[in-house]
C-alpha cells in the first residue's frame, strides 16, 4: 500500500510558460519509486481544494524526487506557490510503472508535459545499458526545458516545435517518420497527446515494434476505489480499466485510443 508522508520542498521554479518544476525530498518514496509510476499531491493548508493532484515522476536521484508539471487551474496554481523548506502532503508511488528492457536500442517518444515520465525511464535505460534516442514535441522553444537532463544522461535528444523556433518544424510524430529507421529501434515508449500517442502506436504496429505507452486521466483517488479514472482499453472489449491502479502504464498494442 502506497504511504503517505510529508516531503520537503528543496526548490520549485518556473521553467517555461505555465511549467515547473518542483524537487523536494521523500526518502522513502525516492526508495521505492519506479519510472512511469505518479504521485498524489494535497495542496493547500486545508481541505479545498478536496481532491489530490496526480503528477507523473520526473526523476528520482538521491533521495531527490522532481517533478515537471504544467499549471493548468488552481490546483497547480496553488502548487506553483510552494517554496523551499515548505512540507508537501505527498501519496505514493502510485500505478504500473514502464517495464525496463535492456542492452536494446530505445526509442521515447514525448508531447509537452507528457516528456516528464520518460527522463526518469531513461535513466533507468541507460544504467540497464541501452541506446536511448529521445523525440521530444512542444509548442515551441520556450517549452523545452528537458533537452539538457537527458543528453547529460547520455541520451540522444532530438526537438520538435509547432512553431520553428527550435529542432523540425511541426509534429514530434512527423519528425519520428522523418528521421527514425525503423530497424534501428527494437522498443519503443511513449507519453503525451493522445493524438500523438496514436501516431506512435501506428507507427510500431506498422514496424512490428514492441512498446509501452502512459496514459493521462483525471483521477479523483489513486487507488482505484472511486473508479473514476475508469475507461476501455479497446472498442471490442467490453472490460474497464482503472488507469490509476491497471495503469497508467500500458502495451502499446492493447489500446485503441482513438474512440
Amino acid at each position: 500500500m502506497p504511504a503517505c508522508s510529508s516531503g520537503i520542498v528543496r526548490s520549485n521554479k518556473k521553467v517555461g510558460p505555465d511549467l515547473w518544476e518542483m524537487e523536494f525530498t521523500a526518502l522513502a518514496l525516492a526508495r521505492e519509486a519506479q519510472p512511469g509510476q505518479f504521485v498524489h499531491i494535497r495542496v493547500g493548508g486545508n481541505q479545498d481544494p478536496l481532491l489530490r493532484r496526480p503528477l507523473s515522476i520526473y526523476d528520482v536521484d538521491a533521495g531527490l524526487i522532481t517533478l515537471l508539471y504544467k499549471v493548468v487551474g488552481r490546483g497547480t496554481e496553488i502548487l506553483s506557490l510552494y517554496s523551499s523548506d515548505q512540507p508537501l502532503d505527498v501519496m505514493g508511488p502510485l500505478g504500473k510503472g514502464f517495464s525496463l528492457v535492456q542492452d536494446r536500442r530505445v526509442l521515447l517518444v514525448g508531447g509537452g508535459v507528457g516528456i516528464a515520465p520518460l527522463l526518469f525511464l531513461g535513466r533507468e535505460l541507460k544504467v540497464r545499458n541501452n541506446k536511448v534516442i529521445v523525440l521530444h514535441g512542444a509548442g515551441s522553444k520556450e517549452e523545452t526545458c528537458s533537452g539538457p537532463k537527458f543528453t547529460g544522461l547520455g541520451m540522444e535528444y532530438r526537438i520538435a516545435t509547432m512553431d520553428g523556433s527550435l529542432g523540425f518544424k511541426g509534429l514530434v510524430t512527423d519528425l519520428m517518420e522523418r528521421e527514425i529507421d525503423p530497424k534501428s529501434i527494437d522498443y519503443i515508449y511513449t507519453c503525451g497527446p493522445e493524438p500523438m500517442m496514436e501516431a506512435v502506436a501506428a507507427f510500431a504496429a506498422r514496424n512490428n515494434m514492441p512498446g509501452e505507452l502512459s496514459l493521462e486521466e483525471y483521477m479523483a483517488c489513486g487507488v482505484g476505489a472511486c473508479l473514476g479514472c475508469a475507461r476501455k482499453l479497446k472498442a471490442s472489449d467490453p472490460s474497464y480499466v482503472k488507469i490509476c491502479h491497471d495503469g497508467p502504464v500500458f502495451p502499446l498494442d492493447s489500446v485503441n485510443i482513438a474512440p
